[in-house]
């Protein structure tokens, strides 16, 4: 398999990958990492360490988040969810939502227009 450290989403292509293993963890932090970017779109690992969170924002766009590992508590709409590794939650555009990392966890956030 190719480097997958490296940062050219052209080394992502046309083959098989773990979405775990393209993104590592930093102590204290939230970190990212671009699979998809155009214009029409976007789809983006993220990597939470444990209790780190994103505060309250509005969706621009339908959001589709997917848990690749951990659990988290998102908030969306005032209405809990909590979510574990292999659940998905679909975010509706315009709707205040809030996301909070129980355990280490890395999700992938698909955003189209």
């Amino acid at each position: 398999m190719a480097d997958i450290k490296k940062t050219d989403l052209e080394i992502l292509k046309s083959q098989s990958l773990r979405l775990v293993d393209l993104l590592d963890y930093k102590k204290e932090s939230v970190v990212s990492r671009s699979i998809v970017d155009k214009e029409s779109g976007s789809v983006t690992l993220f990597a939470f360490d444990e209790g780190q969170k994103w505060g309250e924002h509005l969706a621009l766009y339908d959001a589709l988040f997917y848990l690749v590992e951990g659990e988290v508590e998102m908030v969306i709409s005032g209405k809990v969810f909590r979510v574990k590794a292999g659940e998905l939650v679909i975010i509706p555009v315009n709707q205040a939502h809030e996301t909070k990392a129980l355990t280490k966890s890395k999700m992938v956030l698909t955003l189209i227009s």
